[in-house]
């Protein structure tokens, strides 16, 4: 049994899904483990991680929509340090995941035929934000 650690660094454009799942393939061949598991790890609190629909983008829409919807920017919230989209942002991230488990084999990550990984940015600014790649296999 092997491990490898890295991290991945993503440049977001401001709010939205990035989809990921090349830089992540990339990184998991370069390990030359043809079995294992990846763990994933976004190092940000209004920033995550998702496996989601990847060919439609009016699903990934939707879902952005869904999520301005349930956690809208407004003056209601006590904790707005960095603007506006600050908590909101916190509350998107506290209803996602920081961290994703993805089985790898044949030296790559295992997805289905419709799935991608994808940084999910809560924030309407630019920004780099670093994923924590550890993978364990052989």
């Amino acid at each position: 049994m092997r491990q490898a650690s890295g991290e991945l660094v993503v440049t977001t454009n401001g709010q939205g899904l990035v989809l990921i799942t090349g830089q992540v393939r990339h990184w998991v061949e370069a390990q030359d483990m043809s079995l294992g598991l990846l763990t994933l790890f976004c190092r940000h609190t209004s920033a995550s991680l998702l496996i989601q629909e990847n060919t439609s983008e009016t699903a990934r829409d939707d879902l952005e929509r869904f999520f301005r919807h349930i956690a809208p920017e407004s003056d209601r919230y006590a904790h707005a340090d960095e603007g506006a989209d600050d908590m909101p942002a916190h509350l998107r991230t506290a209803l996602t995941a920081t961290t994703l488990t993805i089985p790898v084999s044949g030296h790559r990550p295992v997805l289905g035929t419709w799935q991608g990984i994808y940084l999910f940015e809560h924030r309407r600014a630019a920004h780099r934000r670093r994923i924590a790649a550890h993978m364990m296999g052989e």
